[in-house]
């Protein structure tokens, strides 16, 4: 009698089948599980896509904070000084500008410039103190976008299209590089008080494993219980949420081995990472340990603590940090821009320039990307809403300016130009595409080599553009 024979001979093709696929689930799991058993700690999965890895060559920057002004804030008001347009102050411009909406009369910046560092860089008056930094920073004057819309935009900055769901720049970066920190997510993106437009489709990872996607904080909070939702079991001991996470790791096994979806993998990871995240973020996110200097170097206003936080994450092995003004469009001023503009800009000047010295003082600068822009720029030529004036700009993606510092940035840098009265960019044009590939070999990363496979074909950031502005480069 052989008791194995009269089993088999039991079961449906169907039944062995599964049962098969169940073993090598089991298989899967015991190594998604090695070396420290699910019950003696926190797990590491072997095939972890957050696991940090080599680039393609030499980095100049190992991680990126990207200040993201959404709304599109106006380049001739910040960095692209037009003083030519002094002269045409209430006069028609002799240029046939396309604006989305009716625009008038020429619109001269209400703020001054001024040179600033051994460069001499010219910077307006709203951002004196990130001014100070001169010396660091590599000005573009020459980016253009596709359309004057606010959504498409922002999917074209952020994620390299601006029609096809793609996955966003951070996502990229860690699919590229990993992360440096476990118990961490390495792509963080902190809006205050909710979502920008288009949500988190701003950092999301599309068909890249759903372990790249940015995490969302809402950076308004203070008290790390709202600040990183559910960071704190309310019934549950460590040791008993352990036990927890090990039951659901062993049914989710037995569920993936009679699928095919890797989506799956990107939620057992999530929840080992939300895990791990609790100790660590406690502390990461908690400013109150910084010195009182510090704290003051950056201001207690919402943007200086997100932006110290953003250190303390960057310092802590997180890849990438995206910082937001605020949820909506804050910087899109089609009426009295002169207040609006002073307003937004003197809530994140002071927190910018703090971090430019905080990074350089721990040798950090000199390895960390800074980037500074929206989706646009602004008209040079004021708006009309039903015929008359109201002090503000229209949409512009024909010419606009961002700021790039540490990192492998030439500082003392201006890049490119837009026309006399900043409309329309017209030496050196810089895509969005060729901004990317540049901040992508800045990461020791080729933004052509950077592939990922789907639908039968290797899609990359860039898509079939790109080329890397070596001239900003150090």
């Amino acid at each position: 009698m052989n008791p194995q024979a009269d089993f088999l001979k039991t079961l449906s093709r169907r039944s062995l089948l599964q049962r098969s696929a169940l073993g090598l689930g089991a298989l899967g799991l015991s190594d998604l599980l090695r070396g420290n058993e699910l019950l003696s700690g926190a797990v590491k999965p072997e095939a972890d896509p957050l696991a940090a890895h080599a680039s393609h060559f030499a980095p100049r920057a190992k991680r990126v904070i990207h200040f993201f002004l959404n709304g599109g804030p106006s380049h001739i008001d910040t960095f692209d000084p037009k003083p030519a347009l002094a002269a045409y102050a209430g006069k028609p411009l002799d240029q046939n500008f396309t604006t989305e909406r009716k625009t008038g009369a020429a619109f001269p910046s209400p703020f001054t410039f001024d040179r600033y560092g051994e460069s001499g860089l010219e910077i307006s008056e709203l951002f004196s103190k990130t001014a100070q930094h001169a010396d660091d920073i590599a000005v573009i004057r020459s980016m253009y976008a596709q359309v004057p819309n606010h959504e498409p935009s922002l999917m074209l900055m952020n994620c390299g299209d601006s029609v096809q769901s793609r996955p966003s720049m951070g996502a990229w970066t860690t699919y590229g590089l990993g992360s440096e920190n476990d118990n961490l997510p390495g792509f963080i993106a902190m809006c205050p008080d909710g979502l920008p437009i288009k949500g988190n489709e701003n950092w999301q990872s599309a068909f890249l494993p759903g372990s790249h996607q940015g995490t969302y904080i809402d950076s308004k909070q203070k008290e790390i219980s709202r600040l990183i939702e559910n960071i704190d079991h309310p019934q549950l001991a460590d040791r008993d949420q352990r036990r927890q996470l090990n039951l659901l790791a062993q049914w989710n096994a037995r569920h993936k081995a009679t699928r095919l979806d890797d989506r799956l993998n990107a939620r057992i990871q999530s929840y080992e990472l939300a895990y791990r995240m609790q100790a660590e973020a406690s502390d990461a996110f908690d400013i109150s340990r910084e010195p009182k200097h510090i704290r003051e170097a950056y201001g207690d206003g919402v943007h200086g603590r997100q932006t110290l936080m953003a250190r303390r994450l960057l310092e802590r092995g997180v890849r990438y940090v995206q910082l937001w003004h605020g949820k909506g469009q804050p910087w899109d001023n089609h009426e009295n821009i002169e207040p609006t503009h002073r307003k937004l800009a003197a809530e994140i000047d002071q927190p910018i320039a703090a971090l430019l010295t905080d990074l350089k003082q721990r040798g950090m600068l000199e390895d960390t990307l800074v980037l500074w822009g929206g989706e646009f720029g602004r008209t040079p030529t004021v708006e009309l809403a039903g015929g008359k004036s109201k002090l503000g700009r229209d949409h512009n993606h024909y010419g606009f300016s961002v700021w790039m510092a540490g990192g492998g940035i030439k500082g003392g840098t201006a890049y490119g130009a837009t026309d006399e009265f900043g409309f329309k960019a017209v030496e050196n044009p810089v895509s969005v595409h060729d901004l990317h590939a540049t901040m992508l070999h800045l990461l020791g990363l080729d933004h052509e080599r950077l592939t990922y496979r789907y639908a039968g074909r290797d899609f990359r950031l860039t898509d079939v553009h790109g080329k890397v502005i070596r001239d900003i480069i150090a």
